[in-house]
């Protein structure tokens, strides 16, 4: 009889042992989730600080220092200049060169033109010199042969042939400062020279003369002196020296 009751008592206390094991463990279980839970003050910390969405935006790293951070370092405001750019994106220097020290070529505009004794007479011509003035505020400058032929009839019509140029005589470029002066001396071969015929003589009221380098002319005056040109075409009566100092 005692057996019976024991054999019948152990398969209750094995129920009820095995009971108490599971509840155990289903105790421990809920405490565990409970200490993860966000409710808790704690673990909210540490859960934050561990979200790699949320760390950045709620405090910055401990390693990385405030200031480096792009909102509040000293050169995020503006983007840094490529290596290459810094030099080509300075401004380049104004110039300092003025118009006073680089001379340009004299505008006929800006000379006037008289006739002076070139050197007086030769048998069979007459030498003339024709001057040019710098009448402008710059200086400027002339090189070369001018143009040159006579002109009459009161409205400055050319008569004859233009001089032919003297390529013996220097031709440096010369700088005409305000009222400066150059000259070319002009031969003149006598008209007599020339029989009526062959020269058709005319009377002349100065000379044309075209200053190197220009397509304009100004009108020099003969005053004081009287010249016979020849109109024939074939008659070569002038003939000019490049442009001097005196």
């Amino acid at each position: 009889m005692t057996t019976a009751r024991v054999r019948t008592i152990l398969p209750i206390i094995g129920v009820t042992a095995m009971a108490l094991l599971l509840t155990a463990c289903s105790g421990g279980g809920t405490g565990a989730a409970t200490a993860a839970h966000p409710s808790t003050g704690a673990s909210t910390g540490t859960s934050t600080s561990a979200s790699p969405t949320t760390g950045p935006t709620t405090a910055p790293s401990r390693s990385t220092p405030a200031a480096a951070t792009p909102s509040t370092a000293a050169g995020a405001a503006a983007p840094a200049p490529s290596r290459g750019s810094g030099t080509a994106a300075a401004p380049a220097p104004a110039s300092t060169t003025s118009g006073d020290t680089a001379s340009t070529r004299c505008a006929t505009s800006q000379l006037t033109g008289s006739v002076a004794d070139g050197g007086g007479s030769s048998a069979g011509a007459t030498r003339v010199a024709i001057i040019l003035r710098n009448t402008g505020a710059r200086s400027c400058t002339l090189q070369g042969w001018p143009g040159v032929s006579f002109v009459g009839g009161g409205n400055g019509t050319q008569i004859g042939n233009a001089a032919t140029l003297d390529r013996s005589t220097p031709h440096q470029t010369l700088t005409l400062r305000p009222s400066g002066e150059v000259q070319a001396v002009v031969t003149v071969r006598d008209a007599g020279d020339w029989d009526s015929a062959t020269c058709h003589p005319r009377v002349t009221d100065g000379f044309r003369v075209i200053p190197p380098g220009s397509r304009q002319s100004l009108f020099v005056p003969a005053t004081g002196a009287l010249f016979e040109s020849c109109a024939a075409p074939a008659v070569h009566q002038l003939s000019t020296s490049a442009l001097a100092s005196f």
